[in-house]
């Protein structure tokens, strides 16, 4: 069970035209900034990448306007945790358990959820937050994300196990975005 002293999010290259040309991406980007509004009131720490910004994009604007002055680690592997600055900001948040969103499922999302597994973190891909330009790459890397013991949940189901008790306070303020 997910624990929100215990949990923190990472957003993985959410950014430049291709946010918008995955698979289902106008429900993904709505999940994903319901997400980080929940994220940020729950007070979880949020890292997040950004796959060579000058080529892709920045972070779509849906998703920074949420994000304040966090900052983007920029990377250029695959793998976020081929970085040494994402690797740092996931030691300095002190959290065992990482839920994962992002593009693309198949190339990016499934390297940094593997390594974040290998260096034993809990891993938790918020599937309805996640995409791929096809729909079956997403459901492949789902799968094999799975085999590999990494955890599927989704917006919804995560956030009620945040938070557990609708007599929290933080209930009353996370409820519109699931409504």
């Amino acid at each position: 069970m997910l624990n929100r002293h215990n949990t923190g999010l990472v957003i993985v290259d959410m950014q430049g035209k291709l946010a918008t040309l995955v698979h289902d991406s106008e429900v993904m980007i709505a999940q994903t900034v319901k997400l980080v509004k929940a994220a940020k009131l729950l007070d979880l720490p949020i890292v997040f990448l950004e796959q060579l910004p000058e080529k892709l994009g920045a972070t779509i604007p849906e998703l920074q306007a949420h994000l304040g002055d966090i900052p983007a680690i920029v990377k250029s592997t695959f793998d976020g945790c081929g970085s040494e600055e994402f690797l740092q900001a996931i030691d300095a948040a002190s959290v065992d358990n990482w839920l994962v969103c992002g593009i693309e499922a198949h190339i990016c999302v499934y390297q940094t959820a593997v390594s974040l597994k290998q260096r034993e973190f809990g891993v938790e891909l918020v599937q309805d937050c996640i995409s791929s330009r096809t729909r079956e790459n997403k459901e492949l890397a789902l799968s094999k994300l799975n085999q590999l013991g990494i955890g599927l949940t989704s917006f919804e189901m995560c956030l009620y196990e945040l938070i557990k008790d609708a007599n929290d306070p933080i209930f009353k303020q996370v409820l519109p975005l699931v409504k």
